[in-house]
């Protein structure tokens, strides 16, 4: 790989050591989208899922991540491109595996993105049709769709200030809501019968873990940054640290929170009854009107940062598609000015108004069926892109001397590998459930997956870019 000063001037480079460790973490965090997670995501957990247990299921995924995190971190010393998934996998695999990762990871990525279009779009059209702004659901996708293409056409730099500023105020009003639910003792008094085990695998368990999953997509995007980011050995696995034990807290904790504001008796129903005011009704009771009013504004500022994130991680993906010659060779390329790769991060957007308009056209739903189908999909394939990483961690360090010990290069990743191996499990076994199906094109979706794979590994091989 071109050293950071020959790569500034090459066509194809970013910007080097334009990241630190805060930095990269806000752009992750912001991806997980806190405040969007929790309000879109914990009541079809908790509704859906296990009740009063959900909470356990965020606990458990994040832990499972944090042991994946540690394979996957050591792995940032060793392969120094930013291809994330890809580049783990290829540097164990080989190239064909690795080309059939990357594809796989840009697709889980894109098909997340347009999902976020879909509720953003929903929840601008909810939110300000009783301001008096009445427009449809697709109209508000596109005009955020602009706003995030611009921004993530410019400097990185600046895509990073815009996250940090949305991130921290998200999370902090979030935080509010449940210091306020403990300080009054919630509906029933504190309890931990959330963390119990019996209750926190009564009900579909499955779709509690897919849930939890989706929440924290986005975290591994810490590779994705290795080239502009500033000291990457270090950099990187703190950043990746970071960011999963921020999101586990504060998910596990805000959620948890909720229970106690029900009750545990009466969470579920609440949830069923009413997904879409289930965290809004809580800060009326326990918080104001007020604050309700300011999380329904921040909501859409939250799927916001998100999607910018989301925009810079699947540009960066493919742009290292492109350099490896698996991906058209014009996607590689980086603007002369920001640095950013702009043709990349134009594509995405391409696709995201294409889906977009075909969903508007065919009026379908852009919750039960944009977000739910493609979010769906987007979370299993990128837990089986963790797993596949997770077995090319093992592979790699049985293959290469290291002077890192077995707990990070051989024992983390076996049980990161079997957890995640279980949590694809789940989330087919529930599969139909989730999507509230039992037939139809939905129940084809999982398929996608080997259907990527296997066209990355049997297509023909192209001759890398050098950049």
């Amino acid at each position: 790989m071109a050293s950071h000063t020959q790569e500034e001037l090459t066509e194809n480079g970013l910007r080097p050591n334009s990241l630190g460790v805060a930095g990269i973490v806000f752009f992750v965090v912001a991806a997980a989208a806190p405040l969007s997670a929790v309000l879109g995501s914990s009541p079809s957990a908790v509704a859906l899922g296990t009740g009063a247990g959900a909470p356990s299921a965020y606990l458990l995924a994040g832990l499972l991540l944090l042991v994946f995190a540690v394979g996957y971190a050591a792995m940032s010393g060793e392969v120094s491109a930013g291809g994330g998934f890809a580049g783990y996998v290829q540097a164990a695999l080989g190239e064909r595996a690795g080309r059939a990762a990357g594809y796989l990871a840009a697709v889980a990525y894109i098909a997340v993105q347009a999902g976020l279009y879909g509720i953003t779009g929903f929840f601008a059209n909810s939110i300000f049709a009783g301001m008096g702004v009445d427009l449809p659901w697709w109209a508000w996708a596109t005009i955020i769709l602009v706003f995030i293409s611009v921004l993530a056409y410019l400097d990185i730099e600046l895509s990073a200030k815009v996250l940090g500023v949305v991130m921290i105020v998200e999370v902090l009003v979030l935080l509010v809501v449940s210091v306020a639910i403990f300080a009054a003792g919630g509906e029933e008094g504190i309890t931990a019968i959330s963390f119990d085990p019996v209750t926190a695998t009564t009900g579909a368990f499955g779709i509690a873990m897919m849930f939890a999953f989706a929440s924290f997509i986005g975290f591994e995007a810490t590779a994705i940054y290795s080239e502009e980011a500033k000291d990457r050995a270090r950099t990187i696995p703190r950043a990746t640290y970071t960011a999963v034990t921020i999101i586990t807290l504060f998910l596990v904790v805000t959620v948890w929170s909720f229970v106690v504001g029900y009750g545990a008796d009466n969470v579920q129903a609440a949830a069923l009854a009413s997904p879409d005011t289930f965290v809004f009704a809580l800060a009326d009771r326990y918080v104001g009107p007020v604050w309700s009013m300011i999380m329904m504004f921040l909501l859409v500022t939250s799927f916001f940062a998100s999607m910018l994130a989301f925009q810079n991680t699947i540009a960066r993906y493919l742009r290292v598609l492109a350099l490896r010659g698996w991906a058209p060779s014009a996607l590689a390329r980086t603007h002369p000015r920001f640095r950013s790769p702009h043709i990349a991060s134009m594509f995405t957007s391409t696709v995201s108004i294409v889906v977009v308009i075909l969903f508007a056209a065919f009026g379908l739903d852009p919750y039960f069926m944009l977000f739910m189908w493609c979010v769906g999909i987007g979370t299993l394939a990128v837990i089986v892109l963790q797993l596949m990483t997770s077995v090319s961690v093992v592979v790699y360090f049985g293959r290469n001397v290291s002077s890192l010990s077995r707990w990070r290069t051989v024992v983390a990743p076996v049980i990161g590998a079997i957890g995640l191996g279980a949590a694809v499990v789940l989330i087919v076994i529930n599969w139909p459930a989730m999507v509230a199906a039992e037939s139809g094109f939905s129940q084809l979706l999982p398929w996608a997956i080997p259907i990527i794979l296997l066209v990355g590994l049997v297509i023909p091989l192209r001759r890398a870019r050098q950049h």
